[in-house]
């Protein structure tokens, strides 16, 4: 077994090129609300970048997922449908929205009536975005996460605009799945397991990051990022504009 030092600098490793993060601490494993910063790595140190903003998180809070950082066995763990947000550090992929086009680097999904997000334990396209053009019909069964909420759901803005934090990019099978950045209803409505900010401060994160940056998204209860600010090398405690 690694010795606790070298874990932490194969974790730090992992994203120790990174040069945008996107950072979100809640007050603790239960609760379903916490607060945004983002920052830019510049001669080595993070600089905030933008101004602290509130956000919802799981309605039963936050647990550890499947992400870049060395697992985690203090704390819960995430597992489909047990309503929190994924805890650790993960890669930040595509943004999607409802719109044709987006102001964002990042590779962006127009998405259509028929995307789905795969949120069915045992599905081959389980923790993907499929369309069911593509795949069929029949391999979008049973989906709960219909990308065009606006069109299934009566209207609902969730997923006007957004990106995919990249929580178990290897699908594993019950460790959760579909874990987005996206609007919210309001700063009172938590989520089943993203992260939900006013449109405004989202359109704010797409257009500033950028792909090249290799950003990140980290997600942590105060008390882990007491304990792991350091050995990670995530920005210090009150480093806001």
């Amino acid at each position: 077994m690694a010795a606790p030092a070298a874990a932490a600098a194969e974790d730090d490793a992992a994203w120790k090129a990174s040069r945008q993060l996107v950072l979100v601490i809640t007050p603790d494993w239960n609760a379903d609300h916490g607060v945004l910063r983002a920052y830019e790595r510049r001669d080595g140190a993070w600089r905030a970048t933008v101004a602290a903003q509130a956000v919802t998180v799981g309605r039963a809070g936050v647990a550890w997922g499947l992400g870049l950082n060395q697992p985690q066995s203090d704390g819960p763990q995430k597992h489909e449908g047990d309503g929190r947000a994924a805890a650790g550090v993960f890669r930040i992929g595509e943004a999607f929205g409802y719109a044709a086009k987006a102001d964002t680097h990042l590779p962006y999904r127009a998405l259509q009536a028929t995307d789905y997000c795969m949120d069915v334990n045992g599905s081959p396209y389980y923790n993907r975005i499929v369309d069911a053009r593509e795949v069929g019909e029949q391999a979008v069964a049973g989906s709960s996460e219909p990308m065009r909420r606006d069109i299934h759901l009566d209207g609902d803005p969730l997923y006007k605009v957004g990106f995919v934090i990249e929580h178990n990019a290897q699908a594993r099978a019950g460790a959760g799945s579909c874990i987005f950045a996206h609007v919210w209803r309001s700063p009172t409505d938590a989520t089943a397991g993203c992260t939900a900010m006013p449109e405004p401060a989202m359109r704010q994160l797409l257009a500033w990051l950028k792909p090249q940056d290799q950003p990140v998204f980290v997600l942590l209860p105060q008390q882990e990022y007491a304990r792991l600010q350091a050995s990670w090398h995530l920005p210090a405690p009150g480093s806001s504009p």
